[in-house]
């Protein structure tokens, strides 16, 4: 399970416009910030940015998961967009990324990062969930399939 108010409808946006990998991340790191007062979209797309810049966090298939461990940080918080047409986000498999969830963390969760990473990794290795994110019409409905799969992950590991 993800965190109380990890990912909340504020933080997802469907049908997004940007042209590129950078437009991506400044759009992800204005939905970061959304709830925290200390952070800016400045900052947080600097980090998002910096970590960019080790290398893709495209994971292939059409996917991108940007995240990073930032000073000011309280609590893990999670953002998603659904982008209208796929942009080169530097993938392996070379398909452009249309679906991007952004992780911002405290900078001492290292463990908590890798977990959530890790979660994250494996609800978009549902081919099946990701093709439903690509045809939601709306966020509610994006918010909606991303809690009905964390359900449906609940009850198979109870």
């Amino acid at each position: 399970m993800f965190p109380e108010n990890f990912i909340v409808k504020k933080r997802i946006r469907s049908h997004v416009e940007c042209s590129s990998k950078k437009r991506v991340l400044e759009q992800l790191g204005e939905l970061l910030v959304s709830s925290e007062q200390k952070l800016t979209q400045d900052l947080v797309f600097d980090k998002l940015l910096e970590r960019e810049r080790l290398g893709t966090t495209a994971l292939g298939y059409g996917i991108a998961l940007p995240h990073a461990r930032m000073a000011g940080v309280t609590e893990a918080r999670g953002a998603f967009i659904q982008l209208c047409e796929g942009i080169d986000f530097g993938a392996v498999d070379r398909k452009p990324v249309d679906l991007a969830f952004a992780l911002l963390v405290p900078e001492e969760a290292t463990d908590e990062h890798l977990q959530l990473l890790a979660k994250l990794a494996a609800m978009f290795s549902n081919m099946e969930l990701c093709e439903s994110l690509r045809n939601a019409a709306s966020s509610e409905d994006l918010l909606g399939l991303i809690e009905a799969w964390e359900k449906q992950v609940k009850v198979s590991t109870d």
